[in-house]
């Protein structure tokens, strides 16, 4: 999934501002931390779905790794939907391969407004299709887990 960075700034009116340090266009407010939080998941849907719309690359994720760094009293990370996930890397992976939405459509017989709603995160896509679009460009879906216990 992705996960990405967010700074808190405490507002002069007991709100939080919201930022991100890779996502320049992103902004949010909050009362609270956890509405931070979910204020932020749904800017960086916003975020991510207009750079898919305008045709930008999409930053890289945060690693594992790196969330464990993030110990100021400032930063938090933020995971996004499987689902926004998927769709976000089926665009990143066709954007590295060079395969147009046309192709796309071409490569899975379906309509090109078919292969459009893929990229659309407000869309429901079943997970098939996207497994299917993924597999019509040479790559395969992979799911992760955490382990338990």
């Amino acid at each position: 999934m992705l996960i990405y960075p967010i700074h808190l700034t405490p507002d002069d009116n007991d709100t939080f501002l919201v930022t991100s340090p890779v996502f320049p266009e992103f902004t949010t407010f909050a009362e609270t931390r956890e509405e931070a939080i979910v204020n932020a998941r749904k800017a960086f849907e916003e975020a991510v779905g207009a750079r898919i719309s305008a045709g930008e690359a999409i930053p890289a994720p945060f690693k594992p790794d790196l969330e464990q760094k993030m110990d100021a009293a400032d930063a938090a990370a933020v995971r996004l939907s499987a689902l926004t996930s998927l769709k976000a890397g089926l665009y990143q992976a066709m954007r590295v391969a060079g395969v147009t939405r046309a192709e796309l459509a071409r490569r899975l017989n379906w309509k090109r407004e078919s292969v459009d709603r893929l990229f659309r995160l407000d869309h429901r896509s079943r997970l098939d299709q996207i497994e299917a679009a993924f597999n019509a460009i040479g790559e395969e879906v992979s799911v992760g887990h955490r382990k338990f216990g």
